[in-house]
């Protein structure tokens, strides 16, 4: 449940003035743009907040992925559970544009997933599938109804193969939208724009440059009810986008964007002097094509009008209102089939936004949460509605999912409704379809209803935690995963904690024993190598593992997964004497580095005066020197380190995250940039060993090309450019078609020690359980 500083903090950020103000700045347009992504932020923000708050349109954010395959400079939430950040952080920025979502994929399991880097369409096209993510695309065409669709980047080489893949698919899906499909009506966007700026940067390195603009959108002046510029605004977007480090100040902030008119009308492709210029954009306009509803449409233009005008007056606004609604509801009556099927979804629209507008006006509103949030078949909870002063006397209901049922309601402060699962209540799925800053998101929401100045008004208000409803035994196990040597004896031995006896499925030749606390697992002597994924469960069901974070910025996150025990057989030796301080920040590395019988201590704050002597190897974690203020005051420490005998790793690091090529590593080295150019994103790439005698590679573990089979998503990134003479290069890799690169992992003797990068996606490997990532780990934490 929210904490009461979280639901303050929301709650002064969205003042009663603000919020009237926004609902009444919605009602000044009937267009719709949608602007398309592959990741959560990359939306181009302060455009967006032009187009809504300055011109009144709805916009809607297209996002292929969660952004599960990304990075975290927050914590260690990974995978999953960081689709689920990364997708609340996607929502929560959208609030502040009060934007839609449009999810395209649905979290790692999907095949439209963010699988972390491709340098080309085609790469991107072979795991999500063209004609699948093309399909969804469509869909949300039909769906959204854009008028206008913008990508964010262009489809040239040097650019993000995910990113090259939308805008592909972007253009392609206009076509088929036309036509009907899933049972809803075709549909033609109109105007199809493409950047008129470059991708070029730190990351990317956009090959060719951007199409010439035919229209330039000024954003001059401030918005009316921040009194900031609407590139500011956007920035207060971006920094919902915690994780990635987003969010940035401007002294100057950016006032134009130009646009090349991809498809659209002739006569605009010749020039505009504004965005869709030649579409109608208000309800007056749409009037002088609507025939016999002509006349309401205009009459319901004037009074918006007339409510705008009026703020922040609610007792006018109110009344004229009522008035738009009246004229709209009348239009809707008049208008004929044809203005209908091009229109209708404009009024209804307009119409719902109006219901929002006044029950702002009105002071309708309140607060829903549920107790608790996580519920299985069979359990009960509460839905609780703390109510505004004005909505105490509304309607109340509550909006539910297949399978559970909500008692009467208990009046009183707050408003409480029993809910009820049912034993055959289907799971609620883990990502949601799609985000509306209307309200009605998730699998449960609260119905308002009231009659205010003659209307019927419905308000949807969300709870401030999805509801989680998911069958199977909550299990807590410790620890998940064991690393083994073949024939190594001795019992498994896992702690649960479970609502009934704790059960494994065991292969062949195992045997487990139950223990106060857990089960004693005995693995079969002739085990071969590999990896074993054993499900768990308790009295008969099968278990769930709850992972859980939270942020002030998106609240609690729960992810419920099947319980599983994986067991890697593998042949692993260990450095003598390596005593490991690993300072990471959310890469599990050290953890792994435990599990894998090294001695490790990881101190959640390196002490001023640590000067790491008892310690032979110092493991600085991904993105560590950007993310740990501690460790970067700890650098001439660590060089000092390093000259009396120690030995220094780097995991990968961002060149613009804390990495001074001069003054962070004990000799110069440079990460290369644009990063693009510098990481080998094939992760069956041949690896071609350089040195195989190196210490690093011969021992105690003898590093063969082997060691690199089977790893997944990519074979790194960050790799080392520019540097010392004294680094041998131990790695050589390359994409198909590109020339090698040699930077994945280098090595120095400096003084009486060493310093190693390892730009490797090591961490990732780690936690696949590739057998080859934890051999070359016990070899690079060997004392210097």
């Amino acid at each position: 449940m929210s904490s009461d500083h979280a639901r303050l903090a929301r709650r002064e950020a969205a003042p009663a003035l603000m919020r009237l103000h926004r609902a009444l700045s919605r009602l000044g347009s009937v267009l719709t743009l949608m602007n398309t992504g592959a990741h959560p932020d990359d939306e181009q923000s302060g455009l967006l907040a032009w187009a809504r708050f300055s011109e009144g349109m709805r916009v809607v954010i297209a996002c292929s992925t969660r952004g599960e395959g990304g990075q975290n400079c927050l914590g260690p939430e990974r995978g999953a559970l960081l689709g689920l950040l990364r997708s609340r952080e996607m929502e929560e920025a959208a609030r502040v544009l009060d934007a839609d979502v449009a999810w395209l994929g649905h979290g790692p399991d999907d095949p439209v997933h963010d699988f972390g880097f491709s340098k080309d369409a085609e790469a991107t096209f072979a795991r999500w599938g063209e004609a699948r993510i093309v399909a969804r695309l469509a869909r949300a065409y039909r769906e959204y109804r854009p008028d206008i669709v913008l990508p964010t980047f262009l489809d040239v080489p040097g650019q993000h193969g995910h990113h090259r893949a939308m805008t592909r698919a972007a253009e392609t899906a206009i076509a088929l939208a036309a036509l009907p499909g899933e049972g809803l009506p075709g549909w033609q966007v109109s105007h199809y724009y493409l950047p008129g700026w470059g991708g070029g940067g730190g990351t990317y390195d956009d090959a060719e440059p951007p199409p010439a603009a035919t229209l330039t959108v000024s954003a001059p002046g401030e918005e009316a009810a921040s009194g900031v510029s609407y590139d500011e605004l956007g920035q207060w977007s971006r920094r919902r986008h915690a994780s990635q480090g987003m969010g940035h100040w401007a002294e100057v902030p950016r006032r134009d964007w130009p646009l090349h008119l991809r498809r659209g009308p002739e006569a605009a492709r010749q020039g505009e002097a504004r965005l869709a210029e030649a579409l109608p954009r208000t309800l007056l306009a749409l009037a002088a094509g609507a025939g016999p509803a002509g006349p309401a449409l205009a009459e319901a233009d004037a009074a918006i009008r007339t409510a705008q005008r009026a703020f922040p007056d609610g007792a006018a606004i109110l009344p004229a209102l009522a008035a738009a609604d009246v004229a709209l509801e009348r239009a809707v009556a008049l208008a004929e089939p044809g203005f209908a099927a091009l229109h209708g979804h404009r009024l209804a629209r307009k119409r719902r936004e109006i219901a929002c507008a006044m029950a702002e006006a009105a002071g309708l509103g309140g607060v829903a949460r549920l107790r608790p949030a996580l519920l299985r078949p069979g359990e009960a909870g509460l839905l609780e509605v703390s109510l505004s002063p004005a909505a105490e006397q509304a309607g109340l209901a509550a909006r539910l999912p297949e399978g559970v049922t909500a008692g009467p309601a208990r009046p009183g402060a707050p408003v409480t409704l029993p809910l009820g699962v049912r034993a055959d209540a289907p799971d609620t799925p883990a990502f949601a379809a799609g985000f509306d800053p209307l309200g009605g998101n998730g699998p449960v929401w609260v119905e308002l209803s009231a009659r205010v100045a003659g209307r019927d008004l419905c308000l949807r208000l969300d709870p401030e935690e999805p509801l989680i409803l998911r069958r199977g035994a909550a299990l807590r196990v410790e620890p998940d995963a064991f690393l083994r040597r073949p024939g190594e004896r001795g019992p498994l031995r896992l702690r649960a904690e479970a609502p009934a006896p704790l059960t494994c499925a065991l292969p062949p030749g195992w045997r487990a024993e139950t223990e106060a606390d857990g089960l004693a697992l005995h693995p079969a002597p002739d085990t071969a190598p590999g990896l074993l994924t054993l499900p768990l469960g308790a009295g008969g069901d099968p278990g769930l593992v709850l992972a859980t974070a939270g942020h002030p910025h998106v609240g609690r996150l729960v992810h419920a997964a099947p319980a599983v025990l994986r067991v890697l057989t593998l042949d692993l030796a260990l450095p003598p004497g390596a005593r490991v301080c690993f300072i990471g920040s959310g890469d599990g590395t050290g953890g792994w580095m435990a599990r894998m019988g090294l001695d490790v201590t990881a101190p959640a704050l390196v002490p001023e005066g640590e000067d790491f002597a008892a310690y032979t190897t110092v493991v600085a974690g991904v993105v560590a020197f950007g993310n740990r203020p501690d460790l970067a005051r700890a650098v001439p420490r660590l060089h000092r380190f390093v000259a009396r005998g120690g030995h220094l790793i780097t995991l990968y690091q961002r060149p613009d995250q804390g990495w001074d090529a001069e003054r962070t590593p004990p000799l110069p080295l440079q990460i290369g940039t644009p990063s693009l150019r510098w990481r080998v994103t094939d992760p069956s790439a041949p690896v071609a060993l350089l040195a195989p005698d190196h210490p690093l590679l011969a021992g105690p573990n003898r590093i063969t090309a082997a060691d690199f089979d089977g790893w997944d998503k990519e074979r790194g990134l960050y790799f080392a450019a520019r540097r010392h003479p004294a680094y041998t290069a131990l790695l050589s890799m390359a994409d198909p078609g590109e020339a090698p690169l040699d930077g994945a992992l280098v090595s120095a003797r400096v003084g009486a020690g060493r310093h190693s990068h390892v730009a490797l996606a090591l961490h990732h490997q780690l936690d696949r359980m590739v057998p080859g990532a934890f051999r070359l780990l016990a070899n690079l934490a060997a004392p210097a």
